[in-house]
This record gives structure tokens, C-alpha cells and sequence, in this order.
């Protein structure tokens, strides 16, 4: 990775930032399978051929790809912390 043209301080911000994003993310996809469990059947078939929710699975795939910026950017807070 590039070195970044930040400081430790916003740095560290912006980890804490992108963390938090990612904690409400995960919480929110727990709560979503709860509430599938709690739907019969028929009503989960028809919520999952809705739009909204492959917009939700193509956030999810997408989030995969952020984890590896995620580590990327773990790494090169790391270096900074180290300076």
C-alpha cells in the first residue's frame, strides 16, 4: 500500500469510523437472519426475490472485497503507530 498522507490521530479516527460501520453491519445481518427464522416460508420466498434484497447480498459480497482494504489499512496504521 501507498503511504498514506495522514496522521496517526485521523487515522486512528478513521479506523474507529469504518470498525463501527462494519460492528452496525454485522449486527444488522444477525438481526435479518433472526427475523427470516421467525417468517413462514412462503413470506421468506417472496422477500427474497425483492430487489432490496439482492441489493443487500451485493453489499455483502462487497464488504468481502473491503475487508481485504480493511486489513490493507490495519497494516499501514500498524506502521504508523510504529514511527
Amino acid at each position: 500500500m501507498e503511504d498514506l498522507d495522514i496522521d496517526l490521530p485521523n487515522a486512528k479516527l478513521a479506523y474507529t469510523i469504518i470498525q463501527s460501520l462494519l460492528e452496525a453491519h454485522e449486527a444488522l445481518s444477525d438481526l435479518l437472519v433472526l427475523m427470516a427464522h421467525a417468517l413462514d416460508e412462503d413470506v421468506t420466498k417472496a422477500l427474497t426475490a425483492t430487489n432490496e434484497w439482492q441489493g443487500y447480498l451485493e453489499s455483502k459480497r462487497n464488504l468481502e472485497d473491503t475487508k481485504l482494504q480493511i486489513e490493507k489499512f490495519t497494516l499501514e496504521l500498524k506502521r504508523l503507530e510504529e514511527r
